[in-house]
């Protein structure tokens, strides 16, 4: 049995992964979804990560899933528990010691956003064409909260990540980190293949199936 403790993205809200923890449940794991408090000024990823450790701490067999800007936390937390299998999803990366807010320069993100933006005719950014586009929002909560500006200027305090199985999951239709863009990243920060399935930047949300059935092994 594997304990599968999840990160959320930016707001920090845990529900975006209601969708996936009775699947997992079902197949007869434990699940930890995590909120963090991502509109707190004064809680950076040392904050964040800490609340991960002390969630999971103790817990058996431990695998460790990030969506987006959790990216940053579980290289931290990856360090400080004895995970067995670590698992970026659309995720943000770090290298140690980088900053999120650093994070968009060093790896071109708004440049690959943007340019696949205009191939793909869809043009600037809001909330509904970049994130929920394919997202069935029958039952979602209204009351997702900001990400305050603190953490982008907090350093990712880790050294290496542990000597386990890292996996990277991408939604081929992410229109916020495109599919390109990531397997980029991944191959060249992680230095292992990208994983593609169908599904946007919510992924968790869309095909909570197709997540599922990559976290478990399908």
């Amino acid at each position: 049995m594997t304990t599968f403790v999840l990160l959320p993205g930016a707001g920090g809200d845990a529900s975006y992964w209601d969708r996936v923890v009775p699947l997992l449940r079902e197949a007869g794991h434990q699940t930890i979804a995590v909120t963090l408090p991502g509109d707190d000024v004064t809680a950076g990823l040392e904050q964040y990560a800490q609340l991960v450790v002390d969630a999971a701490q103790g817990r058996p067999s431990l695998a460790l899933v990030a969506q987006s800007l959790g990216g940053f936390t579980a290289a931290m937390v990856a360090e400080r528990l004895p995970v067995d299998d670590l698992v970026f999803v659309n995720a943000m990366i770090p290298l140690p010691n980088e900053t999120p807010g650093e994070w968009w320069g060093a790896t071109g993100a708004v440049e690959a956003r943007e340019a696949a933006a205009s191939s793909g005719g869809y043009g600037p950014f809001d909330v509904t064409t970049y994130f929920l586009h394919d997202v069935d929002t029958a039952g979602l909560t209204a009351d997702q909260h900001d990400e305050a500006e603190t953490v982008f200027s907090s350093r990712c305090t880790f050294t290496a990540l542990p000597g386990v199985p890292v996996r990277v999951l991408v939604g081929a239709d992410d229109r916020f980190f495109p599919v390109d863009f990531q397997c980029r990243v991944a191959a060249e920060r992680l230095g292992v293949t990208a994983d593609v399935r169908p599904g946007g930047h919510l992924i968790a949300l869309a095909r909570p199936q197709v997540v599922a059935d990559y976290l478990l092994g399908a």
